[in-house]
C-alpha cells in the first residue's frame, strides 16, 4: 500500500510498485484492437509502461503526447500506455492527435494490472482506476526504473524514465 494526493488530498493505493532490479509481473490487457495483449508479447524489447487513470484528463493527455515524442527517438524501445479506458477512446484519442509511436491498453479485461503493479487507487473519487506511474523494462522484463508520481496531477519525471534506456 502507498499513498499519493490527488489535487493535495491523500489517496490510498494499493499493491506493491515493482521496484529497480525486481522482474516485472506479467499481465494481460486489451489493446485498440480488442484482443488480448500480455507483456510477453513486447518480449525482446525495452518498454516504457506509462499508467495514468485516463486519457480524457489534461495532464494524462500531455503524458501520452510527450512519450509519443520521445518513442520515435528510441531504439528498440516500445511506449505502452495503460489507463482504464475504453480502447474505443484510446484509439480515438491517438487518430485525432496524430500519435503513432505509442501502444494503448486498457485494464477493462485486465483489472489485476492494476494491484500486481501497485497502482490501483483504493479511496476517493477515482477509486478504480490507476495512479499515475511509469515504469521502465529491459528487454527481458527486469524493471531499470519505476516512479509512482506523487500527486495524480502531476506529469511524471520524463528524463529520468529516459534516462535509463
Amino acid at each position: 500500500m502507498s499513498q499519493v494526493t490527488l489535487k493535495g488530498n491523500p489517496v490510498r493505493v494499493d499493491g506493491n510498485l515493482p521496484q529497480v532490479g525486481s522482474q516485472a509481473p506479467a499481465f494481460h490487457l486489451v489493446g485498440t484492437d480488442l484482443a488480448e495483449h500480455t507483456l510477453a508479447d513486447f518480449t525482446g524489447r525495452r518498454k516504457v509502461l506509462n499508467i495514468f487513470p485516463s486519457i480524457d484528463t489534461p495532464t494524462c493527455a500531455t503524458s501520452v503526447r510527450t512519450f509519443n515524442v520521445e518513442a520515435g527517438n528510441l531504439d528498440n524501445t516500445v511506449v505502452l500506455c495503460i489507463s482504464a479506458d475504453l480502447p474505443f477512446a484510446q484509439k480515438r484519442f491517438c487518430a485525432s492527435e496524430g500519435l503513432d509511436n505509442v501502444i494503448n491498453l486498457s485494464t477493462m479485461r485486465g483489472r489485476e494490472f492494476l494491484q500486481d503493479y501497485g497502482v490501483a487507487i483504493a479511496e476517493g473519487p477515482l477509486v478504480g482506476l490507476a495512479a499515475r506511474a511509469v515504469v521502465v523494462l529491459d528487454e527481458h522484463d527486469k524493471v531499470l526504473h519505476s516512479e509512482l508520481v506523487a500527486e495524480i496531477a502531476d506529469e511524471p519525471n520524463y528524463a529520468a524514465a529516459l534516462a535509463v534506456l
